[in-house]
């Protein structure tokens, strides 16, 4: 009997890629260049599941990541996207043992996001904890609420 990995986000995902070859196959053929990111994209099994916050001075991303050690993650920042890649590999299966379900997501990952252009992106700042991963991006001092005090007379 074959194992069959269930991940109902994958068709999704499936769906989503086959678009964008697609498109990118427009764009090869009127000689528009691909990013990297795109393969990085194309290439990626699964995606982090992702909380985003915003307070007064910060935008805070957490990112589960189980199973993974801090060396497998990469963060890149270029022109104004934040982008999260690595790889989750499978464990080795157990000759003495039958395996039933397997509903855990092994393979290349890949999430970008798209930040406000008023941040400090020299202040970015990562923290790998616990299987979490915190991104923490400070605000740019235009883009935090300022009070306007009402006089009155």
């Amino acid at each position: 009997m074959t194992l069959v990995k269930f991940n109902p986000m994958r068709d999704l995902v499936d769906f989503e890629r086959e678009f964008s070859r697609m498109f990118n196959a427009l764009e090869n053929r009127f000689g528009i260049s691909r990013s990297k990111e795109d393969d990085e994209y194309e290439n990626a099994v699964w995606m982090p599941l992702t909380d985003i916050y915003e307070d007064k001075d910060k935008y805070t991303l957490k990112l589960d990541l189980p199973g993974i050690k801090k060396d497998d993650v990469k963060i890149s920042y270029v022109d104004g996207r934040l982008s999260i890649s690595g790889e989750r590999t499978q464990e080795s299966e157990h000759k003495d043992s039958k395996c039933h379900r397997i509903e855990r997501s092994f393979g290349k990952y890949y999430r970008s996001f798209n930040l406000p252009e008023h941040i400090q992106s020299d202040k970015i700042n990562a923290e790998f904890k616990d299987g979490q991963l915190t991104i923490i991006v400070p605000k740019a001092e235009e883009a935090k609420p300022k009070e306007i005090e009402i006089k009155v007379k």
